[in-house]
């Protein structure tokens, strides 16, 4: 056997286990990702039932939550939402049993969109309990997030 081919087969061979390799890290890493996702993916069956039942009582905002929320309405392509995206993950962990974080995507959810008057993306629509819910617009950074988690949703200052 030449030279040219030994290597051939050596290097095809080396590249096969990295491959094999990095598929099985891929793997165990998007596995690890989805047990520790603590947003809340809403459709507009799911927002109906968790959120406000627009249909039924389209005059008068009603939350239907146990607890106070802030939505993230964003899209797949936009760069300030994928900025954001990884800090809702971290807040949502952090406040775990005191708010729900949920994640509209307003191009697969166009009548959400479209009811809260979205223009821009990321709008963030907090919703403390028994009172009217507040939007925000853009990428808030982490500790003005968590400022208005605390004294808007919480009411602690």
């Amino acid at each position: 056997m030449n030279k040219k081919r030994l290597f051939a087969i050596v290097f095809a061979l080396i590249a096969i286990v990295q491959l094999g390799f990095c598929q099985n890290y891929s793997n165990k890493t998007n596995n690890n990702k989805a047990k520790e996702m603590k947003t809340i993916q809403l459709t507009q069956t799911d927002f109906l039932t968790k959120v406000m039942d627009f249909q039924n009582n389209p005059q008068e905002w009603k939350y239907l939550g146990d607890k106070p929320a802030l939505i993230d309405f964003y899209a797949d392509w936009c760069g300030p939402c994928k900025m954001i995206a990884p800090v809702l993950e971290e807040l949502a962990a952090e406040y775990d049993d005191k708010i729900y974080i949920y994640k509209i995507n307003t191009e697969k959810e166009e009548e959400l969109a479209a009811l809260f008057g979205i223009r821009s993306i990321p709008s963030l629509l907090f919703i403390p309990m028994g009172e009217a819910p507040q939007m925000a617009q853009g990428a808030l950074p982490k500790d003005e997030l968590k400022r208005v988690i605390d004294e808007v949703l919480l009411k602690s200052k």
